[in-house]
């Protein structure tokens, strides 16, 4: 009986230290769990590639090296996400460049990188068997885009006054998502839409669609893509931001060096054909902005702009708009 017992005593205390250092595991996991902190990161649009860090920065865990626990939110134009942003709804929004009007206007938002510059990733897209042919055929025109006031009508303007029919040269209207515009040209509800690159070249694939225009051969000094972030959020979590921004930068780095695994996971992403996603990816990964610094020459293009189109009565502060003081190296 005495060896029985101290037999018991002797497993009762390893299993008290077991429980111990289980516990202690335990405690550990909890204080990592709770380091990561949490990032609602919305996308203007689903379907875009110049978005696309957000899901790769996830899928390979470098967002998550970076103590970042990532949840994407997508949204059907531009409008629709700035008012997610100025309810609270995410913290960080990937959008258009145009979007800093709403800035302008007061929105409780600000730019904090430059995302992409030439618009290369939008395209005035038309039905192949139409009578579309040339930009000249599109005076007059109903083309799709996603919201008012966002990327793909202010492009839909600035072609218009480029090509001197003034602002309302060429007639839009917001239908939302992709699905919604290429349903509305295929049945001629609409002479066309503003698309982004993978839908417009899946729609060519397809031989469905035409690209009539890339806005890149036409724009140059531009910020097509704009990150930006809540006011109230980069007060109160300042290192979130900047740890975003280097994962952000981090994953171009990835992408560029492996291609064959971005176009794997972009295609998942955005449920298209890998051969459909290698024209995007080569068209698009060289128009990634490396730095996130905003160009003062695009800054005006676009402050000019807002006046050209009518969305504000004066070119504004664009340094005012923006700020770089959360990217990597400042």
């Amino acid at each position: 009986n005495a060896c029985m017992s101290k037999l018991w005593r002797a497993a009762l205390s390893r299993l008290i230290r077991s429980m111990g250092l289980l516990a202690g595991a335990g405690a550990l996991f909890a204080v990592a769990a709770h380091a990561e902190t949490a990032l609602r990161v919305g996308k203007a649009q689903a379907e875009n590639f110049t978005f696309m860090p957000a899901n790769v920065g996830i899928e390979t865990g470098i967002f998550k090296k970076h103590g970042l626990s990532v949840q994407i939110v997508n949204f059907g134009g531009s409008g629709r996400l700035q008012q997610g942003l100025a309810a609270n709804g995410i913290d960080i929004g990937l959008a258009s460049g145009p979007e800093l009007a709403f800035v302008a206007k007061g929105a409780p938002v600000i730019g904090v990188a430059a995302m992409a510059d030439a618009p290369y990733v939008a395209n005035v897209v038309v039905l192949k068997d139409g009578p579309i042919e040339t930009i000249g055929d599109l005076k007059g025109r109903l083309i799709s885009v996603s919201t008012r006031g966002s990327l793909s009508e202010w492009l839909m303007r600035e072609l218009a006054i480029r090509q001197g029919w003034g602002k309302d040269g060429i007639r839009t209207v917001g239908l939302g998502g992709m699905g919604a515009q290429v349903a509305a040209m295929k049945t001629r509800q609409t002479d066309g839409m503003n698309a982004e690159a993978s839908t417009a070249f899946r729609l060519e694939d397809e031989g469905v669609g035409r690209i009539v225009v890339n806005f890149g051969t036409l724009i140059k000094d531009f910020h097509i893509h704009v990150m930006y972030a809540r006011r109230e959020f980069l007060a109160k979590n300042p290192d979130a931001m900047r740890e975003f921004l280097k994962g952000w930068f981090e994953t171009l780095d990835y992408m560029r060096g492996h291609r064959q695994e971005t176009i794997a996971m972009a295609s998942r992403a955005i449920d298209m054909p890998a051969s459909t996603m290698g024209r995007v990816y080569d068209l698009l990964m060289p128009a990634f902005n490396t730095t996130g610094r905003f160009n003062p020459k695009a800054l005006e293009t676009l402050g000019r702009s807002f006046v050209e189109t009518g969305v504000l009565p004066a070119m504004p502060d664009m340094q005012s708009l923006v700020t770089e003081k959360f990217l990597p190296g400042s």
